[in-house]
């Protein structure tokens, strides 16, 4: 299998960490591409042009990370997301609550990355932020239910994070999510953490 990745990607890292936490990583090549350039063999992978996309040993290609995810999971007989009962779908909104993190994180990044300062929009960096510190605060309010044994929501959640702490440090503050914060120390030491830092 090949996987088209961009190791800023918070979206690619959980689908890293996936393929790492269920033993897969040895049966991917990982290939890293600029989005912002032209990317023939990913488009011919994605049409959309983003990453992640997996070509797979047939020559079919799935992306979105959350299909990955659930792909690479399937392989590993379903090590991380139990396919049946309360947990499965308490998983997938903690999945679906990182991701949205990410993207509220990844909007407010563009915003000011991409455009020049005048062409910028103060409103909607605003409402970006307040998307994150008010998932930040649900989070911590929260954290009981992820569980103490290590799941697909464990590895989105730390790619959220860890998104933040790479691009928008100034929004984690150990004083307002004391223990997001604990969890995420102690989450960000796991082999598949170090493996994907974003460079």
């Amino acid at each position: 299998m090949k996987l088209f990745y961009s190791p800023t990607s918070p979206y690619a890292r959980k689908v890293r960490m996936v393929a790492i936490e269920t033993g897969l990583a040895t049966q991917i090549d990982v290939i890293s591409v600029n989005v912002a350039q032209e990317q023939p063999e990913l488009f011919a992978a994605n049409p959309l042009g983003k990453v992640p996309a997996l070509v797979l040993e047939n020559g079919e290609a799935l992306f979105d990370s959350p299909v990955i995810c659930r792909y690479l999971d399937s392989l590993s007989g379903n090590a991380l997301l139990p396919l049946s009962g309360w947990k499965h779908w308490e998983i997938l909104r903690w999945e679906a609550l990182a991701d949205g993190l990410m993207d509220a994180a990844y909007n407010r990044v563009m915003e000011e990355r991409s455009r020049p300062e005048h062409e910028r929009s103060p409103a909607a960096m605003t409402r970006w932020e307040t998307e994150i510190t008010r998932t930040l605060e649900h989070i911590e309010t929260r954290l009981d239910t992820l569980g103490e044994d290590l799941t697909l929501a464990y590895l989105a959640l730390g790619a959220a994070i860890g998104y933040l702490e790479f691009r928008l440090p100034h929004l984690l503050q150990a004083a307002a999510y004391p223990q997001t914060l604990a969890w995420y120390v102690l989450f960000r030491a796991r082999p598949a953490m170090q493996a994907t830092q974003p460079a």
